[in-house]
């Protein structure tokens, strides 16, 4: 039996643990009085060589998780629950962050013994009085103005491996946060891969950096660029050490900072073989302000890369050249006018104006034209102005073709910059 269940656990985060062979009676009911236990010793010594007093710290803020709540004719009303956080005393005043609802406590009990105080990790009953357990089945107490209430959230993200389905930015997930489900919108973002630090994940968002926008989470199933599908090392290499989600709830949730995020999929088919939790993080920043997006988000520098090809159409002199089929007609081009581009020839280049009607600019070459892109040009010219003649057209065709020369615009803008600025490194 031992063996079948090493053969079974294999496969499992149970790999290689140690099994006792336990028998309170050896042989059955009918077997003799004198036969003893076996295997109850060694369990006892290994459980007791597993077995360890967590360390508990009274100091801090008081948060309980409450479970159950009911009324006791002529005492009051009892919320038992276990305290994660901080320490409680008679008399002490308690909050329903969830009712916004203060109460001071009567009586305390642990296991039917009265007791005057507890601290982090003990399981109590708080009894209050004049409160109508109907409003709390389950929910949060604290010390008074402890919990914040928000309405976004910036989490620390992972995603569950047995979920198959791509976590997408902009998707909504059912996201549990303690004893509250809610519907929240995900943005997701990491660090760029060039800045990304080593060391150990901070329980502090760091404002002060920048990030990059993701349509969705990056994991090894994730193809991160067309160049990168037959190298795999690669592939990994470039994914983020660290990721972020932004959560914006529709109803407001109360919760402490660093607690459990779960983001799930609960409206999928229950029948249906698959798991149903996307991902799940710990909380590092809550936005209590309804109007959020106006006063938090515009200090997020969530950036996205945006990339304009277009192409030089001709000369105007040694470091003017024309460009077209970057902008639309109707582009407002003077938002543009001193951004940096790149001829595909190796020239960089500054928009210095638009030129006529059609969505047309002028480039200023910083330090001129070279010769070869001068002769590329020219020739170009020369074949787009011979190509109504018929023979000529003919011997020209048969040379090699000329490409065109690409103007290429590289910018980032900020996802929540109100003013919608183009931002050059």
């Amino acid at each position: 039996m031992t063996k079948k269940m090493q053969k079974t656990l294999e496969n499992t985060r149970f790999h290689g643990v140690p099994i006792i062979s336990v028998a309170a009676k050896p042989g059955g009911p009918d077997a003799p009085e004198s036969e003893t236990a076996q295997g109850i010793g060694e369990l006892i010594e290994l459980l007791k060589s597993q077995t360890y007093l967590p360390k508990r710290d009274p100091s801090g803020p008081f948060l309980m998780a409450v479970d159950h709540c009911f009324s006791i004719r002529g005492q009051g009303t009892v919320m038992t629950g276990t305290i994660l956080s901080g320490s409680v005393s008679i008399n002490d005043s308690v909050e329903i962050p969830a009712l916004k609802v203060t109460k001071k406590i009567k009586s305390m009990q642990m296991f039917h013994k009265p007791v005057s105080s507890a601290m982090q990790g003990d399981r109590v009953g708080i009894c209050v009085t004049q409160f109508d357990p109907k409003q709390l089945e389950r929910g949060l107490v604290c010390s008074p103005d402890s919990l914040c209430t928000i309405h976004a959230a910036i989490i620390s993200v992972k995603k569950i491996s047995y979920f198959k389905h791509p976590l997408q930015t902009k998707a909504k997930f059912h996201i549990t946060v303690g004893h509250e489900t809610v519907m929240g919108k995900v943005t997701f973002f990491s660090k760029p891969v060039r800045e990304t630090e080593k060391g150990q994940t901070s329980n502090r968002f760091d404002f002060e950096k920048e990030y990059l926008y993701q349509d969705e989470y990056l994991s090894k199933d994730t193809r991160l660029a067309e160049e990168d599908k037959e190298n795999q090392e690669v592939g990994e290499r470039l994914l983020p050490k660290e990721q972020w989600a932004l959560l914006e709830f529709e109803k407001p949730v109360t919760c402490p900072r660093l607690c459990l995020v779960i983001g799930s999929k609960l409206d999928t088919d229950i029948h249906a073989n698959m798991c149903r939790l996307a991902f799940h993080g710990v909380l590092l920043e809550g936005f209590e302000d309804k109007n959020y997006t106006e006063v938090y988000l515009p200090k997020l520098k969530l950036y996205k890369i945006k990339n304009r090809e277009g192409q030089v159409e001709r000369v105007m002199d040694d470091y003017t050249v024309i460009g077209r089929s970057l902008f639309k007609k109707e582009t407002n081009i003077q938002l543009f006018v001193g951004l940096k581009v790149k001829l595909s020839t190796g020239e960089d280049g500054v928009i210095e104006s638009g030129f006529g009607q059609s969505g047309k600019f002028k480039i200023r070459i910083l330090n001129g034209l070279s010769s070869e892109t001068k002769s590329l040009l020219s020739t170009a010219s020369k074949k787009k102005s011979k190509g109504g003649k018929g023979e000529t057209a003919k011997e020209d065709d048969g040379k090699a073709d000329i490409q065109p020369i690409v103007v290429t615009l590289s910018f980032k803008r900020y996802v929540f910059d109100p003013q919608k600025r183009m931002i050059q490194s």
